[in-house]
């Protein structure tokens, strides 16, 4: 029997996994996943300000999930994907290998749960789109972020001018006997119509699930105009929490809408899958900086460079402590895109 030295470390080595990030107006989540597309944990916070300050926390509530799993510890992260409006500030802050639309990271996630997905509506916290796949492909998308009527944030008000739990708010419509007939066209004229109808006597059930009823129908007049709406059909986003809202919505496409387990992170679980892909594909070292972003101080600027008649307003993120640039964007011309 061989006797191995206290003195002697042996090194195990550690599993890969692999970091999608999805930070939006409202939210932000992250999802980690190993090679086999399993999610090993995931973050799902409320925005804190600034996406900076939202990556940190994120950051620092994944290390404090990783750190309290033995298991987790087992794995190292090989890679790491941004998505989402702040994608392009995100990664410059974590130092992601890869950044990307969510209408592409949606789509690869959904298809990693449903291969014959054709259709995908998706709402969030204040902007919605619509994601048209043949074959795997996408050959047609509409976004709306615009108009905040149908988002999280105006059910989110609605329920709180009712008094309800937004967890409840889609209880509330399934109980309707008799829907209300509410305006969805615009957030002022649905709220108008809601009070109308309160003060003519609807109850709360009613009156919500003709919310949700004319939610759904301004949803697919303003995204969905042209467009062939065949099944499967795949409902994600916080929006889709709602069962009022899901049921409008297969009352009027009259098939069966699919929710997806991992609704609210499909964002992030798709920019996981592709780093994955892209890891295996190029097998390159990480630029990722690890959990210690937590800890990190990062400052923007925002400048017009003038030197051109673009006027281009440059962004700069840049790292307090070695008070050196890391990122650059916003340049039209090029000029400042080549620097880094």
């Amino acid at each position: 029997m061989v006797q191995v030295s206290d003195k002697v470390k042996v090194e195990v080595e550690k599993k890969d996994a692999f970091l999608g990030i999805d930070i939006g107006s409202v939210s932000c989540k992250f999802v980690l996943m190993d090679t086999n597309g399993k999610v090993l944990t995931s973050v799902f916070l409320r925005n804190e300000g600034s996406p900076i300050d939202s990556a940190k926390v994120g950051m620092a509530e994944l290390r404090n999930n990783i750190e309290d799993n033995p298991e987790l510890k087992a794995y190292a992260i090989r890679c790491c994907g941004t998505t989402g409006s702040a994608r392009y500030l995100t990664k410059a802050v974590v130092g992601g290998d890869l950044a990307k639309t969510e209408i592409i990271a949606h789509a690869v996630a959904t298809q990693s749960m449903y291969p014959d997905v054709r259709t995908i509506l998706e709402i969030g916290g204040q902007d919605s789109k619509i994601i048209i796949l043949r074959d795997g492909i996408i050959v047609d998308f509409a976004m709306n972020s615009v108009c905040a009527a149908g988002t999280g944030s105006f059910l989110d008000h609605q329920a709180r001018r009712l008094g309800i739990p937004i967890e409840e708010f889609g209880s509330y419509a399934v109980k309707s006997k008799n829907r209300a007939s509410i305006a969805g066209r615009c957030t002022v004229f649905a709220e108008s119509d809601m009070i109308h109808k309160q003060n003519a006597g609807y109850s709360k059930e009613d009156i919500i699930a003709g919310l949700c009823d004319s939610l759904v129908r301004n949803y697919l007049n303003n995204l969905s105009k042209g467009k062939d709406l065949d099944e499967p059909v795949v409902f994600q986003g916080g929006v889709s929490y709602n069962k009022g809202i899901v049921q409008a919505f297969e009352r009027h496409l009259g098939c069966k809408v699919l929710v997806p387990k991992y609704n609210v992170l499909m964002g992030a679980l798709g920019m996981a899958i592709l780093v994955r892909d892209y890891y295996q594909e190029h097998e390159q070292e990480t630029t990722f900086r690890g959990l210690k972003v937590a800890d990190i101080e990062f400052e923007t600027k925002a400048f017009n460079c003038g030197d051109c008649p673009n006027n281009c307003e440059i962004i700069t993120c840049s790292l307090v402590e070695k008070d050196e640039v890391i990122a650059r964007w916003g340049s039209r011309c090029g000029k400042w895109s080549e620097i880094l």
